[in-house]
């Protein structure tokens, strides 16, 4: 058997490939049944099966599957739940566009052929984003992988939806809901996102009905005065509430309006009087109901002028009515002036149609009883960091509308609801009906609608698991740990996963929410495809690596903090996984081959590298816990980096170089022994976020406890290597040196000239420390011959430095040519000076600062402050070489 070997340079995509394969084929994270070990859980937030992964799902991947590695190294039985959901209307649409290639519709297939058309579909392309899933390293259980329209989801969905229903919290009804005209269905409002239009106010004049007068309105729709029922002011307005009682008449149609007061009128907005139009806006709905008013549409579901509208406009789009209705108002004499206005339109939040409100039949979940028990249970059961999204939720929860949850789609739950086409029953079931429970007719028809595709996602953390039936992992992992999302799903899924889980399982679905922030590219910009500055993540882990995409996503994760991602933040990161990877085979090469029988205790190992390494990791583990128990993802992996690249790389394997190679086996083999335990708990510390470089070098580091990282344990705790006495020692041997290395470095000394150190101490301690380790000062410092004493005298034309009040000189007579070092630095000072006065000289240009992009002026102002930084060290310099030549 040969010396375990580690190849020169790390490939990242080899590596990941073995690992995965080897993770998923021995089921790594399929939690056993029957372990010991608290029970930790976390459900995947199901991506669409239409996806594919973007910077915000690596994100939200790396946080979940560092906790998920953590907690498994504690002890703990990890149960991670992976599955996509099906995304009724997003799915539909993908499965249409391509029909539409191939000149077919839905309706050319009919339902059934459809459906089999997306079934296929999804065989052969929805397993996208789950192998982008394994790309990211996510150590979950595929043996459990779910799908929100797979036969036990179903199962939970039509038994969640019966049993809603017999509780009257599932009610069908007349009601206005959001429309998409170019998917042909009914949105949730949380499915609607309003963005800012350009768009006009028209000012109308309606007549008075007794002829004493007129009313000037301001509408941004004139096409939807065709289905005005009612004028209302503020009884409020002294300009207005002596018409209330009183009627108008509706221009072009003739149709008298009755004049209402209501204090919802907005007195300061464009006339002060409002036309009401109860089937085309949500506001006009309630006001309606409110009053009693006529509900009258004039748009069709393809959002064209129907047949309730005068003849003239009957088929014409809304687009065309407008223009015509405002030529024959102007020629009437009704169309006052016409205004530039910015509005907010709604959208549907797929296709980014203009929604249309529209009064029709659907489906309801009423949810205030429901929004309640969800209200009660944040703080008292269930947290949510940060926690200023706390506010957020309860303001969506305490002014929550009924959930409209039908769907106008074929690619979905359908509604377990069956009318009889003789008597008209109504039958909601859970198991298909043969005949009416009313009359015995076997003449029934299913309700054609489907269900919000959010209505099958509120029930993720217990229908994964088994529900409705009383499964084992309901049992142990039912109310899942933490939830990690996006602030974007906080209403959509969120708060109702809190309220389907409290209503069903009589318990929270999670003790946390975590909520992540957006991930952003360089500049704070919010990622687009049309803007261009997407920042792919297979391409990132193609082109750098897994363990370097998710180092630099957990190094940027701050809590309540947006990420400002670039690649070349990436690409930082990946010299990161490098010096890890180099350092191990530093190591392998001096370690023995097989770790020894009889470990020894490295508690007893002496020297101050070893003592000193030896207590910080035990502070390091102690950071680990903290951070990721309080969910410090940027604190957790600050805490490593430092540790690796400033400290155990930078510091502890150049300390224990002349031990390794020395003649002392006693030292040498105890330093083996440290370094070997040190390299081992740093990789299993570092594991959670970096999971494929840590298991590579841990399968040939000789003396690892299991042979898979991912199932090794914590580290240990060694109270007895806490020795804070060593830590100062430390520090002052750390400034002793790298006083050396400036003055060296300063004055440009070549490695080859020969220097001493002279060091008047302030104590015994430090003069012991100093002659303790006077061996390896001269060996990293690059020095000849060291001397510390209380009573030494500067000598002149010395470079000099003081560390914990010790006085450390090395002398440079004949050493260090002043003339010509002072030449160089007036020369470098005189250059840095002109390019900082053009640069200053920009920025106080008005015309640059006001005109140019944010982001260019901010560059500039840190190339100053750099600029700046540099030519004060150079005078600062100038100084010392000027008073050691004194």
């Amino acid at each position: 058997m040969g010396k375990p070997e580690l190849a020169k340079g790390y490939e990242p995509g080899d590596v990941e490939a073995k690992w995965s394969e080897h993770w998923e084929a021995n089921r790594t994270f399929t939690p056993d049944m029957d372990a010991e070990g608290d029970p930790y859980s976390i459900v995947i937030p199901p991506p669409n099966v239409t996806g594919v992964l973007h910077m915000g799902h690596a994100l939200n991947l790396t946080l979940q599957d560092v906790l998920c590695r953590y907690q498994r190294q504690r002890g703990r039985k990890v149960l991670w739940i992976p599955g996509t959901d099906h995304a009724g209307i997003a799915t539909q649409n993908v499965v249409e566009r391509e029909l539409k290639k191939e000149g077919l519709t839905r309706d050319d297939l009919g339902r059934e052929k459809f459906l089999e058309r997306v079934w296929t579909w999804r065989e052969d392309k929805g397993g996208t984003i789950l192998n982008q899933i394994r790309r990211m390293g996510a150590s979950v259980d595929w043996t459990r992988e779910c799908f929100t329209f797979d036969d036990q989801r179903a199962k939970a969905v039509r038994k969640v939806f019966v049993e809603l229903y017999k509780a009257g919290l599932i009610y069908k009804g007349d009601y206005i809901i959001n429309w998409c005209n170019r998917c042909h269905t009914a949105l949730a409002d949380d499915e609607v996102e309003h963005e800012p239009k350009p768009g006009k106010l028209h000012y109308v004049r309606y007549e008075l009905a007794d002829g004493s007068g007129d009313l000037t309105i301001a509408t941004t729709r004139p096409e939807t005065m065709l289905a005005d029922t009612a004028i209302a002011v503020n009884p409020e307005d002294d300009r207005f509430n002596q018409l209330i009682g009183k009627e108008a008449v509706l221009p072009l149609v003739g149709r008298r309006l009755p004049i209402i007061g209501d204090k919802y009128v907005d007195i300061e907005f464009g006339t002060g009087c409002l036309k009401v139009t109860p089937a085309h806006d949500m506001n006009d709905w309630e006001l309606g109901r409110k009053h009693g008013l006529d509900v009258l549409s004039v748009l069709d579901e393809d959002g064209n002028i129907n047949e309730n509208a005068p003849e003239q406009y009957q088929g014409l789009s809304a687009v065309e009515a407008r223009k015509l209705i405002l030529e024959e108002l102007e020629t009437a004499g009704h169309l006052v002036r016409i205004e530039e206005h910015e509005h907010k339109v709604g959208v549907c939040y797929r296709c980014k149609s203009v929604i249309e409100p529209h009064v029709s039949t659907q489906w309801f979940v009423s949810m205030k009883p429901l929004a309640e028990k969800a209200r009660a249970a944040v703080p008292s059961k269930t947290q949510i960091y940060p926690e200023h999204w706390t506010k957020t939720y309860y303001e969506w929860l305490d002014n929550i509308r009924d959930w409209c949850i039908s769907r106008q789609i074929w690619w979905g739950h359908r509604i377990p609801a069956w009318t009889c086409e003789e008597c008209g029953e109504l039958i909601v079931a859970e198991t298909d009906p043969t005949t009416c429970t009313k009359c015995g007719s076997s003449n029934l028809s299913q309700d054609e609608d489907v269900l919000d595709t959010w209505f099958s996602s509120a029930l993720w953390p217990f229908s994964t698991m088994g529900w409705p039936d009383k499964s084992r992992e309901l049992e142990t992992f039912y109310p899942t740990s933490v939830l990690i999302t996006g602030f974007d799903i906080l209403f959509f899924w969120v708060a109702r996963m809190m309220m389907m889980g409290l209503q069903f399982m009589d318990e929270i679905p999670f003790h946390d929410v975590y909520i992540h922030a957006l991930v952003r590219d360089e500049n704070g910009k919010k990622m687009s495809k049309s803007t261009g500055n997407v920042i792919d993540p297979i391409e990132m882990v193609d082109k750098y690596g897994t363990d370097s995409t998710r180092f630099t996503l957990c190094a940027f994760a701050a809590m309540g903090r947006d990420i400002k991602l670039s690649e070349a933040r990436i690409e930082g990161y990946r010299h990161f996984v490098n010096k890890i990877w180099n350092a191990a085979r530093f190591a392998l090469m001096n370690l023995p081959e097989q770790a020894p029988e009889q470990t020894p205790d490295v508690a007893q190992a002496s020297g101050l590298a070893n003592q000193w390494i030896l207590h910080r990791i035990e502070e390091v583990k102690d950071e680990v816990d903290r951070t990721l128990k309080s969910y410090r993802f940027n604190e957790y992996a600050q805490t490593m980096y430092r540790f690796i690249w400033n400290e155990f790389c930078d510091w502890y394997l150049e300390m224990i170089k002349p031990a390794l190679y020395g003649e002392d086996e006693q030292a040498k083999a105890a330093t083996q022994e440290v370094l070997r335990t040190v390299l081992a708990e740093t990789l299993t510390l570092l594991h959670p976020v970096m999971p494929f470089v840590t298991q590579e070098i841990w399968s040939v580091l000789p003396g690892t406890p299991v042979e898979d990282i991912a199932t090794a344990p914590s580290p240990v705790r060694r109270e007895e290597c806490r020795r804070p006495e060593v830590v100062e020692a430390m520090e002052l041997f750390q400034g002793i040196v790298s006083a050396a290395r400036n003055i060296r470095t300063e004055l440009h000394i070549e490695p080859q000239v020969k220097l001493d150190m002279l060091v008047r101490t302030v104590s015994d301690q430090d003069k012991t420390v100093i002659e303790v380790n006077t061996e390896l000062i001269r060996f990293l410092a690059r020095i000849d011959n060291v001397e510390a004493r209380p009573d030494l005298t500067a000598p002149k034309a010395s470079g000099s430095a003081v560390v914990r009040g010790n006085e450390i000189y090395m002398p440079l007579e004949g050493k260090v040519d002043f003339e010509a070092e002072l030449a160089r630095l007036d020369k470098k000072f005189t250059k840095l000076e002109k390019d900082l006065g053009g640069v200053e000289k920009k920025l106080g240009n008005q015309g640059f600062v006001n005109n140019a992009p944010a982001e260019v002026v901010e560059k500039e102002k840190a190339k100053r402050d750099t600029m700046r930084e540099e030519r004060d060290k150079l005078a600062a310099l100038r100084e010392r070489i000027q008073s050691v030549m004194q």
